[in-house]
């Protein structure tokens, strides 16, 4: 098994331990988890701050970049977990999910919290993703 980081040029930087995104190489296929996605500039300044449509945009774009750098892409994912900070924003988000995801029903988690660690963000998203290695 070969465990690989994965982050993206010009995003905004990590503050600790992690990466935005880890690859799993085993012997049945390849994994993806992708770190919770903030809607962050590359200064990591909020983009649209309490706008959860916008947010939600931006995210799905950083997670298909993700996906695109792991050789992977939005049928891949089988797991999505969402925090929301205002639950009457979940139809805003569910428009931009559905476009991205819905031709792959992944399984998904939907949290209510009071704040996430950037002040103006509204939304975090995170995902696994896994592909199979051809027989």
């Amino acid at each position: 098994m070969s465990r690989t980081p994965i982050s993206l040029p010009g995003s905004a930087p990590t503050r600790g331990a992690y990466s935005p995104a880890l690859k799993v190489d085993g012997r049945d296929g390849t994994w993806l988890f992708c770190t919770g996605q903030l809607a962050l500039d590359p200064a990591g300044g909020v983009i649209a701050p309490h706008d959860a449509a916008e947010q939600s945009e931006r995210i799905f774009a950083t997670i298909g970049a993700l996906l695109a750098a792991a050789g992977m892409d939005f049928s891949h994912v089988v797991r999505v977990q969402t925090y929301l900070t205002v639950m009457a924003d979940f139809p805003h988000f569910r428009a931009v999910r559905d476009r991205y995801l819905d031709a792959y029903k992944p399984a998904s988690t939907l949290l209510g919290v009071a704040a996430l660690a950037q002040p103006g963000c509204c939304v975090e998203v995170e995902i696994t993703a896994f592909r199979e290695i051809p027989a």
